[in-house]
């Protein structure tokens, strides 16, 4: 069995008269994104300086990469850093450097590579990040979100194996915040580093991270799939999460994937008492993934907002339309078996091309690959299992274009 890449055993931390970490038990996997929630001042930032060997436990052990840091050479320990990039809530950009010597910083001081080689990979990742044409300008001249993505791309600068985010999205409007979300799961998996992030964005968070953490007065209350948490009997963390949760998805204006799981719910409860049957349809835009990487995770943003918008114009008031991934909605069809579902997927397709979904976000875009899934759910089955029968291509599938 593989051994996680970062483990707490036991870790206990005071600072001052203030025990922060008391007795913390945690596992983060190699290649993963594992996401830390938590009220503020529960330790979350403390936990970061441990893992990147900044602060040591007053007990306990944290092993990495399987070997204890209590055991670490000092050169051991700065290899491990060297793993590492950060991304904090401050941003942490330097007022009196321009934006390309911010981002460079990284490879100048920590790289031998040549000017031309630096100039190369910080030109690369601003022009992914929608920042091209401004490496001149100075962090005051940018407003917050752009400083926001500048400290992005300098996180990302030297491809590290671990990144640590504190807080990346805090304070972006729905776009440029999904946007963030969207490209941080787009180079965990292409590139396979490890990400660690801090965040208070229930449920958006959700979309993109494999394992949840609930950090508490210094104890891990739970860790597990994001999904698991919604069923947690436990008040602290039910409270907690329900007092974040909206249930209104910012970007599209939707139900969010957990109003939409519920919404499923509440359409199983009418088929066992009202015999009244139900469908789903899940809704993939194919085109994302393109649109991201040659026109940038902000305009794929635009894109995915206008075609929710026009998704939901077509749907009946019985219905529900919810968030269901990074590109896929989920509706649920009241009183709808699987042929009505079919139908409806062709009629909606024939209505979407109608639509203006492109223009305005990328009018040179020439068009959008659209798949469509549907399945009627049967009494008692489990919302995963409908799911996975509606997103199989083994089963009824359609896919189709928007001009």
């Amino acid at each position: 069995m593989t051994h996680p890449l970062i483990e707490f055993r036991n870790v206990h931390k005071t600072l001052g008269s203030t025990y922060v970490l008391r007795g913390t038990n945690l596992k983060i996997p190699r290649g993963k994104i594992t996401t830390i929630i938590g009220k503020s001042g529960t330790g979350k930032s403390v936990f970061f300086k441990h893992i990147i060997g900044l602060l040591t436990p007053d007990a306990g052990e944290i092993i990495c990469d399987g070997k204890p840091m209590s055991e670490m050479t000092r050169a051991e320990r700065w290899e491990w850093r060297g793993k590492f990039s950060y991304m904090f809530q401050n941003m942490a950009l330097f007022d009196s450097m321009t934006v390309y010597d911010n981002v460079a910083l990284p490879l100048d001081q920590g790289t031998s590579l040549s000017r031309d080689e630096i100039r190369t990979k910080v030109h690369e990742r601003l022009q992914q990040l929608d920042l091209a044409g401004i490496d001149h300008k100075y962090p005051s001249e940018l407003s917050g979100g752009m400083q926001k993505r500048v400290a992005m791309a300098r996180a990302l600068v030297t491809s590290p194996e671990i990144i640590l985010f504190d807080e990346p999205t805090t304070g972006l409007d729905p776009i440029r915040k999904n946007a963030v979300h969207s490209m941080i799961s787009e180079y965990q998996n292409k590139f396979g580093f490890t990400v660690i992030l801090i965040s208070h964005e229930i449920p958006d968070v959700f979309l993109i991270t494999q394992q949840l953490c609930m950090l508490d007065e210094g104890k891990i209350l739970f860790q597990g799939p994001p999904e698991d948490i919604q069923d947690v009997n436990d008040p602290m963390i039910h409270a907690f999460i329900t007092g974040l949760t909206n249930p209104q998805d910012e970007l599209t204006g939707m139900g969010t994937v957990t109003q939409g799981k519920q919404d499923y719910q509440n359409a199983m409860t009418r088929l066992k008492d009202e015999k009244s049957a139900f469908s789903i349809v899940v809704l993939t835009l194919e085109s994302i993934d393109a649109i991201n990487e040659n026109l940038g995770h902000i305009k794929g943003q635009m894109i995915l907002k206008n075609f929710s918008a026009a998704v939901q114009q077509h749907i009946r008031k019985e219905d529900s339309c919810s968030r269901r991934g990074l590109k896929q909605l989920m509706i649920v069809r009241q009183n709808a078996g699987a042929e009505d579902a079919r139908q409806f997927c062709f009629r909606l397709a024939k209505a979407l091309r109608k639509e203006q979904i492109t223009n305005g976000a990328v009018p040179e875009l020439p068009a959008l690959n659209i798949s469509a899934g549907f399945a009627e759910a049967p009494l008692g089955a489990a919302f995963d299992d409908v799911l996975a029968n509606a997103g199989s291509r083994e089963s009824t599938f359609l896919e189709f274009k928007i001009q």
